[in-house]
């Protein structure tokens, strides 16, 4: 029997990278998921992998700074399945990059919008339903902003850092109703917003070198994070920053 077997979980950023890892593997694991992303293709491939293992799963593509697709993934996931007991809110973004007078207004607000206003309305619209059955509410922050500073990514880093906030923020209102609230923080992990970063040998081998391990993280191992959280082997986990970051944030080498 799964880990989460007999669950129901919505996975937001599902097409690619830690998000794809994360929903393939809570299907192993048992869980019935709702799957999100802007690609229709993308997500269909995910859901005939998590059918190909004997799993359940349905797409529902959208943005995730639109507040009806957050109603159209709980209610997916209240009408098909029954309920909901785990919400992954992964999507995000790198966003405006660059020197901080150069990053404009939009700029700015659109990176906002995906990692930090986009993750709240996810949340604002699951709580309730995870409520309802005791649940797990996961966001995806990262160690930039938090624990480690960077040139150049001050939009990235102000907007994941927001997610701390509103994880401890949420795991204190929803702790009496059963509702458990964590951050997962990864460090450098090898998918496409991560090759966007590091995108030549010599800078792969930069970032990589940051890590107390000395090595890039594969998305699998981030889903594993998350699924720690989602699980019941987290069941007095609330308000936590799980770093699964390769010692980053300790490593000055």
């Amino acid at each position: 029997m799964g880990q989460l077997s007999g669950k129901v979980a919505i996975v937001t950023g599902a097409t690619s990278g830690i998000g794809r890892a994360a929903a393939t593997l809570f299907g192993r694991e048992g869980a019935s998921v709702v799957i999100a992303g802007r690609r229709r293709a993308a997500l269909d491939e995910v859901v005939a992998e998590i059918v190909g293992h004997d799993g359940a799963a349905v797409a529902v593509p959208g943005d995730v700074a639109d507040e009806a697709h957050h109603r159209a993934l709980v209610a997916t996931a209240v009408d098909r399945f029954g309920g909901l007991d785990v919400a992954f809110n992964n999507a995000g973004t790198l966003g405006a990059m660059g020197a901080t007078p150069a990053i404009s207004r939009a700029g700015w607000t659109d990176t906002l919008e995906t990692n930090l206003t986009g993750a709240f309305l996810g949340a604002k619209h699951q709580l309730p339903a995870l409520a309802a059955r005791g649940g797990s509410l996961i966001f995806t922050s990262t160690f930039v902003g938090h624990a480690s500073g960077f040139a150049g990514l001050a939009a990235y880093a102000a907007s994941k850092a927001g997610l701390v906030g509103l994880t401890r923020a949420l795991a204190a209102e929803y702790g009496p109703q059963g509702v458990r609230v964590n951050a997962l923080l990864p460090g450098g992990t090898d998918t496409p917003m991560g090759r966007e970063v590091a995108s030549t040998p010599e800078a792969v081998a930069f970032v990589a070198n940051l890590h107390a391990l000395k090595r890039i993280a594969a998305p699998e191992e981030q889903a594993r994070a998350a699924l720690f959280l989602a699980s019941e082997a987290s069941s007095f986990v609330t308000g936590h920053t799980l770093f699964a970051d390769g010692g980053v944030s300790v490593y000055r080498g």
